[in-house]
């Protein structure tokens, strides 16, 4: 997803695993229900334990990092997953290990986040959020934070998980990285999509005006 700041991409992010309520329309994953349920014609919102279990299914990595600064690395991918999931620390504990060496800090697991450089940071809570084993991530600018030459540190770990068929949501204002790594470009205005389509064909080839408009700023 890309688009001019304010145009409602990271609302819609927030929409998908219910941090904001939607006052229209329907928004299901994998087939059910986000945040609601439906009896009849009408949606009714689920309690807060119905809608954290839905949301625990959800992934998703900030702008900012929101480390918990007092935890080392490999303790703040083993919280949610023993206070949330219930699982056994043993348990949470090897998938943590595993997910830091994904992501290539496998030696920084005992590293906590003021050790950490913002690249380091935002894989750390990129292998976070994918210690729930959610269905779905969502990733709200999580380069925008860093500085220049860690980024692609980051969209490293990212190419990785779209390779591995991860179903991702991505904000970005990397151009590069949605052409060569998504399946669909969606450009957001005025908080409704005004185009969408294969990302070449977007980038190169853009049918709304505000779309050539926007890209012509940041091509």
């Amino acid at each position: 997803m890309i688009g001019p700041s304010g145009s409602g991409k990271s609302t819609f992010l927030r929409c998908i695993n219910h941090l904001e309520k939607i006052d229209a329309g329907r928004l299901s994953v994998d087939g059910e229900l986000v945040g609601y349920q439906q009896r009849g014609d009408k949606l009714y919102e689920l309690g807060d334990d119905a809608v954290c279990k839905k949301r625990s299914e959800i992934g998703m990595v900030f702008q900012h990092f929101n480390l918990f600064p007092h935890m080392t690395a490999l303790e703040n991918l083993v919280e949610a997953p023993i206070r949330v999931k219930r699982e056994s620390r043993a348990v949470a504990v090897e998938r943590g290990r595993r997910l830091l060496e994904r992501v290539g800090l496998g030696e920084k697991m005992h590293a906590y986040p003021k050790q950490l450089s913002g690249g380091q940071q935002q894989r750390v809570a990129i292998a976070r959020a994918l210690a729930m084993q959610p269905k779905l991530m969502l990733f709200d600018e999580p380069t925008s934070a860093l500085d220049p030459e860690l980024v692609g540190e980051v969209l490293d770990v990212m190419r990785g998980l779209a390779e591995d068929g991860m179903t991702m949501v991505v904000v970005t204002h990397e151009m590069g990285f949605a052409r060569e790594v998504s399946d669909s470009l969606v450009f957001m205005d005025g908080g409704v999509v005004v185009e969408k389509g294969k990302p070449r064909d977007v980038l190169a080839n853009p049918q709304h005006e505000r779309t050539r408009s926007f890209l012509s700023k940041v091509l």
